[in-house]
Order: structure tokens, then C-alpha cells, then sequence
């Protein structure tokens, strides 16, 4: 009534003999659940020649979300995580194994997800989230909460550190069943749905600004010349990784795993994010791409 037969709301709830704002509510409701989907299509938008630009560069699917000049590095993620949320939904299926990372780009992703009903899906955590202050269980299970509600998916948590002190500590959890049942479900992944850390960002990535990394730690990874981080896996400018130490002693999947994952969705937002977000692509971490309109231009003039 209000969509196709272009009915005011207060037409529609004298038909229907309820209240105005019931209607708003229904309406808000559908959108929502993703009953109703809203897409837009501007002659002027610039957004598609930067996604065909990018696209045929990096050999991946771009989304350019539009974006004026001057919007806060604060506003841009929530326009952002707003597009991304309704994008991932049409590309999960039943029978799937959807890796999350955490972050705060996901965290804002999840809390825009609609509602879409999947058999036996699995979302499981991609890497661990604690550190010497607290166990990151609540952070990381309510993003993983978020999209196992939107798609009727049962909730895989990892509760491991983010780091772990030792790499020999790390060699002998990852022996033990508990942590290798999770790991195999990592390892079974189709879906793979992530941002990019960097130190530089406007909204700060959080495994830089949640006590996950100490002052020795930044000068080693300034010292092997990191420019960014996919589920605390670090890597350099040219894509490459090879000898960074702290990758070993990471609880995220190993880089040269997480590349033989079919789908791999990227969100990226904050012209800051630029070099970070260009040695993912130079790593082929990437499939699928959705960032803002200013660091599509940036990543283009690279």
C-alpha cells in the first residue's frame, strides 16, 4: 500500500483502522527484517565508475558507498557499516560457515545486520579477543550474537587471547581438542567477513587502542615496516608477511589460509585506512570490497 500503490500513511491507517504511528512502526519493521529493501540510483553518482576502477584493478567486486567531503570519521563508518550490513545479507547462504573478526568496523556492521533465516549456519570468531585486562568474550560474543541472530546461525566463540606471550604457548593450545575443534570449523570457512587495523585510522582500530599491544611490540611491528592487520594478522605495504614475529604468536587465521576462503568481504572506512586496506589487496585477502567514497578516490590514486 505504501510502496506500490503510493498510499500516505494516514490513508493506509484509516483503511486498516489503526494508528498512524503503527503504521511507521510496520513500515520501519519491514525494512528492518528485510522484507522491504530501499536501493537508489543516481544519474550524477560517482560511486560506480570508482567501483568498475577498482573492481578490474584488483580483480574483486567493489561497493562504493558515496560520501561527501567533511563528513567525520565517525559518520562515514556508520554510512558505511549501514550499506555493508544490508550487502552481506544476500550473500549468506544455509549451510554455511561465516568467519567474523572483531573490531570496531564490524562491531558498527553488526549493529545494522537485517533479519534473513538460514539452516545449519555457523558463524564462527576468526581470532581471539583477549588480553592482560580483560577476556574479550563479551566484545567479541556480542558482534558474533548480532549475526548469529539476523541469520538464525548457531554462535561459535574462540576464547582464546589475542596474543598470546609465548609462541610456544600458543603451539600447545593449538594441540588441544577444544581449540582444534574450532579450528576446523576456521579452516572450513566459506565466508570470511572482516576490516582492515591500522595504527593511522580515524576511528581507531581497536587492537591498537585496547591495551592488545605493547610499546615493544609497535617497534617491532614498525620495524618490519606493517601497514595494517586482517584478525590481528599483520602484513606490509607489498602485501607480503613473511618473517613478522608477531604473527606467531597470533591467534588469527594465518594469512596464506584465509586466502584459499571462497568469499572474503572486506569493510573499510577512513581515508586513513588507505595503505592498509591497498596491502590487503596487494596480499589478495580481498573478494569482496565495501568502503567509503573518499578512500575509494585514495586507493584509485595509488
Amino acid at each position: 500500500m505504501y510502496y506500490l500503490q503510493n498510499l500516505t500513511m494516514e490513508a493506509i491507517a484509516r483503511e486498516l483502522r489503526i494508528s498512524r504511528s503503527t503504521v511507521s512502526r510496520l513500515l520501519s519493521y519491514a525494512r528492518s527484517t528485510g522484507l522491504v529493501e530501499i536501493r537508489i540510483k543516481s544519474a550524477a553518482d560517482r560511486a560506480p565508475a570508482l567501483e568498475k576502477e577498482i573492481s578490474a584493478r584488483f580483480g574483486i567486486h567493489a561497493k562504493v558507498v558515496p560520501v561527501a567531503e567533511g563528513v567525520s570519521p565517525a559518520q562515514t563508518l556508520q554510512r558505511v557499516a549501514v550499506q555493508a550490513a544490508h550487502l552481506i545479507g544476500p550473500l549468506i547462504d544455509s549451510d554455511a560457515i561465516v568467519g567474523v573478526a572483531w573490531g570496531s568496523t564490524l562491531t558498527a556492521v553488526s549493529q545494522h545486520l537485517s533479519v534473513k533465516n538460514t539452516h545449519d549456519s555457523t558463524i564462527v570468531q576468526m581470532n581471539g579477543a583477549g588480553n592482560f585486562r580483560t577476556s574479550g568474550i563479551t566484545y567479541a560474543s556480542e558482534i558474533l550474537q548480532r549475526f548469529g541472530n539476523a541469520y538464525g546461525a548457531r554462535v561459535v566463540q574462540f576464547p582464546v587471547p589475542a596474543f598470546f606471550d609465548h609462541t610456544e604457548t600458543k603451539e600447545a593450545m593449538w594441540r588441544e581438542r577444544p581449540v582444534k575443534r574450532v579450528l576446523d570449523l576456521q579452516a572450513r570457512m566459506n565466508t570470511a567477513i572482516f576490516g582492515v587495523g591500522s595504527m593511522e585510522a580515524g576511528v581507531p582500530s581497536h587492537v591498537y587502542n585496547g591495551a592488545y599491544l605493547d610499546e615493544e611490540d609497535l617497534e617491532d611491528l614498525m620495524a618490519e615496516k606493517v601497514v595494517g592487520d586482517v584478525a590481528t594478522m599483520f602484513y606490509r605495504a607489498d602485501g607480503t608477511w613473511d618473517g613478522i614475529r608477531l604473527n606467531d604468536r597470533s591467534t588469527g587465521p594465518d594469512l596464506e589460509v584465509l586466502r584459499q576462503v571462497p568469499r572474503r568481504i572486506c569493510v573499510a572506512s577512513g581515508e586513513a585506512k588507505t595503505a592498509s586496506l591497498l596491502g590487503a589487496l596487494r596480499a589478495g585477502l580481498v573478494t569482496d570490497l565495501i568502503l567509503d567514497e573518499n578512500s575509494a578516490r585514495g586507493l584509485a590514486a595509488k
